[in-house]
């Protein structure tokens, strides 16, 4: 299926918002959406944004799934971009969009010259697993993501 692969404007935010919430259900985290709306539309659509996003948009106008991304900086590589989720509406699913979404998203990669593109993947989601080994990238299986939240933050110097 042939949808419109167009860049994200701020009337989009609620759309955003929602496939965020529709992906954190599938990955087994529905209440761990913190962002907001406003939080969108101040760090995407500002003078200096933190991010971008390309819309899967249904000849319908139906907002079908999004790429959200942003620059990095790698020691190694210099600019890379980072692919932070890909999310497709769970009904439109296995009809290609995805794949769409995805292809946007490297052209962007080879337009910009950035040497690498990177994300991450849950290890029990297969599907998205061959989808991306099928597409030529690898799956790095010798790192570990590490993170810290703001709690963890505020304990180290409230100690």
């Amino acid at each position: 299926m042939l949808v419109k692969i167009r860049k994200a404007s701020s009337k989009d935010v609620s759309d955003i918002l929602n496939l965020i919430r529709e992906l954190a259900a599938f990955e087994r985290e529905p209440d761990a959406v913190e962002v907001s709306i406003d939080e969108l539309i101040r760090d995407g659509f500002g003078e200096q944004p933190l991010f971008h996003v390309l819309i899967a948009e249904m000849p319908s106008g139906e907002i079908a799934g999004m790429a959200l991304y942003y620059v990095r900086y790698s020691t190694w590589k210099g600019k890379t971009l980072h692919l932070e989720d890909l999310i497709v509406k769970n009904k439109f699913r296995s009809q290609g969009i995805g794949s769409q979404l995805f292809d946007a998203f490297l052209k962007i990669v080879r337009d910009e010259k950035v040497r690498r593109a990177e994300w991450v993947v849950l290890d029990w989601n297969q599907n998205a697993i061959d989808f991306y080994e099928k597409n030529g990238a690898n799956i790095l299986k010798d790192w570990h993501l590490v993170q810290i939240d703001q709690k963890a933050v505020q304990r180290k110097f409230n100690s």
